[in-house]
C-alpha cells in the first residue's frame, strides 16, 4: 500500500483539517507536500461538498447545500523538477471508499441552486443514497437496480499560472455579462467570502480569494472534467503551469453516467486515490498539448447489452436547431427517461439512473445538417427485470411507493 501523503478526518470540517484542502484555483496556493518522479502515494479526500450531505431520507441538504464552498480538493502536491511547459504524468493506481464511509449520494439540484442538465423538467431537489457492496452498488431509493461502479476522481488537475487564471476570469466574466441575472448563472465567478485556499493565510489569502477561480468547470489544466473512464489503471498527462505542478484532486465518484447529467450526477463519495507521478520534460510543446490527454482504465464493468436512445437537434417545443449537440443529448436522455417511466419508475428515479449508472453518451453524427444525432446507451443488465421492448408491452415493476428522497 502506498504511504498516505494527505489524510482526511471525516469527523472534522474542511477548515479544521490538519492539512487544509482548497476550494478555489490560484497559482499561489502553497504545496502541502513534495514528491519525486517515480513516487507512489495515497491521497484521502472528502466528498465534493465537504460533508454537507447526509445518509438520510431527506433532500433538504441537497436543496440547501452551499455551492460557493465546493469542491474541497486535497493538495496541491508538488513534484520535484516540474516546470511550466512540462507534462505531469499521473498514474491512477487505485481508488476506494474511506473506512466507515462505504456509501454515496446522488442529488437532483434545485433549479435556483445549481440546477442540472434537465432542470426545466426536474426543478426540485431530490436525493438518492447508495450503499456499496464491494464493486457493486444499490440504492434504497431506486428499486431493482444494481451495477458495478467505475470509481474515479471527478476533479483532478494542476494549479494554473497567473496568466491562465486571468484569462479564465476574463472570458467567464464576459459570458456572465451577456445575461447577468440568469438562473442558474452562466458561470460561477470568484467569490471571496467562502474561499478556502489551503495553507494560505492573512492578507495574501484575502487578496487571492478575490481572484481565485471557482472549481465548477473543466478548464485547460484539467479540473472538474467528470470523465468516468479515469478509473484504476488510467494515466493522465497534465500540462504544468507553475513550478512543481501543484496536483490536486477530489470529487471522487463511485459511479457515473456520461455527462453527469443531474449536476450532482454521480454517486459522490469520500475516498482515497493512490497515485504515481512522472514527468515528460517540455512535453507541452513536444506533443502540442492544450488540454490534458489520458489513457483509459483497462478495468471496465463489462456490460455488453444496451438499449440505445437517440436524440436530435429539435427541442421539446418542436423548434429546429442547427447542429446543436447539447439539445440532441438532452433529447436522448429525455427519451430514455420516458421509456423507463413505462416500467413504473418516476421521472426523478429514471433521471437519477442515467446520472449514476455507467451509461454511455456518444455523438453519432455531427455533420448532417441540421441535426446532430446524439445517443445514450443504457446497459440493460443493471436491472433485475427485462426492460427490452416486446410484443406484450412493458411490465410495471412493483415499486411499493418507493421514490427519491424529497424535501420536507
Amino acid at each position: 500500500m502506498p504511504k498516505t501523503l494527505i489524510a482526511y478526518d471525516l469527523s472534522k470540517l474542511p477548515e479544521e483539517q490538519d492539512v487544509k484542502p482548497h476550494n478555489r484555483w490560484h497559482p499561489d496556493i502553497p504545496m502541502v507536500a513534495m514528491v519525486k518522479p517515480g513516487d507512489e502515494f495515497r491521497i484521502e479526500c472528502a466528498d465534493w461538498t465537504g460533508g454537507q450531505i447526509g445518509n438520510n431520507d431527506s433532500a433538504n441538504d441537497v436543496r440547501d447545500v452551499d455551492l460557493s464552498k465546493v469542491h474541497y480538493l486535497s493538495g496541491p502536491v508538488g513534484v520535484e523538477g516540474a516546470e511550466p511547459g512540462d507534462l505531469l504524468v499521473v498514474d491512477i493506481l487505485d481508488i476506494g471508499a474511506l473506512p466507515n464511509s462505504e456509501w454515496g449520494f446522488n442529488g437532483l439540484f434545485a433549479k435556483e441552486n445549481g440546477g442540472g442538465f434537465l432542470t426545466e423538467h426536474f426543478p426540485e431537489a431530490r436525493k438518492s443514497v447508495w450503499d456499496f457492496h464491494g464493486i457493486y452498488t444499490s440504492s434504497r431509493h431506486i428499486p431493482h437496480v444494481r451495477f458495478a461502479g467505475t470509481m474515479h476522481p471527478g476533479l483532478i488537475g494542476c494549479l494554473p499560472s497567473m496568466d491562465l487564471l486571468r484569462r479564465w476570469n476574463a472570458r467567464e466574466g464576459a459570458l456572465v455579462e451577456t445575461d447577468p441575472n440568469r438562473v442558474p448563472p452562466l458561470a460561477t465567478l470568484p467569490y471571496a467570502e467562502t474561499a478556502l485556499l489551503g495553507a494560505m493565510k492573512g492578507d495574501a489569502a484575502k487578496a487571492a480569494a478575490k481572484e481565485a477561480a471557482r472549481t465548477v468547470p473543466p478548464r485547460e489544466h484539467g479540473g472538474n472534467c467528470d470523465i468516468k473512464n479515469l478509473s484504476r489503471g488510467s494515466k493522465v498527462y497534465f500540462p504544468v503551469y507553475v513550478k512543481g505542478g501543484g496536483l490536486s484532486m477530489g470529487d471522487i465518484h463511485f459511479s457515473q453516467g456520461d455527462g453527469e447529467i443531474t449536476f450532482c450526477g454521480a454517486i459522490e463519495m469520500a475516498g482515497y486515490i493512490d497515485i504515481g507521478v512522472s514527468l515528460i520534460k517540455n512535453g507541452v510543446l513536444k506533443y502540442g498539448i492544450t488540454n490534458p490527454i489520458f489513457q483509459p482504465s483497462p478495468i471496465d464493468p463489462g456490460y455488453r447489452d444496451f438499449l440505445i436512445f437517440e436524440g436530435i437537434s429539435v427541442d421539446e417545443d418542436g423548434k429546429q436547431h442547427y447542429l446543436d449537440a447539447h439539445i440532441a443529448y438532452r433529447r436522448a436522455c429525455l427519451n430514455a427517461i420516458e421509456y423507463l417511466k413505462k416500467f413504473g419508475y418516476t421521472g426523478e428515479q429514471a433521471y437519477a439512473i442515467l446520472g449514476t449508472a455507467p451509461v454511455e453518451g456518444h455523438i453519432a453524427g455531427i455533420v448532417d445538417i441540421p441535426n446532430v444525432c446524439a445517443t445514450l446507451c443504457l446497459p440493460t443488465e443493471i436491472f433485475s427485470f427485462d426492460i427490452k421492448p416486446n410484443a406484450s408491452g412493458p411490465v410495471r415493476m412493483p415499486t411499493s411507493g418507493i421514490d427519491l428522497a424529497r424535501c420536507g
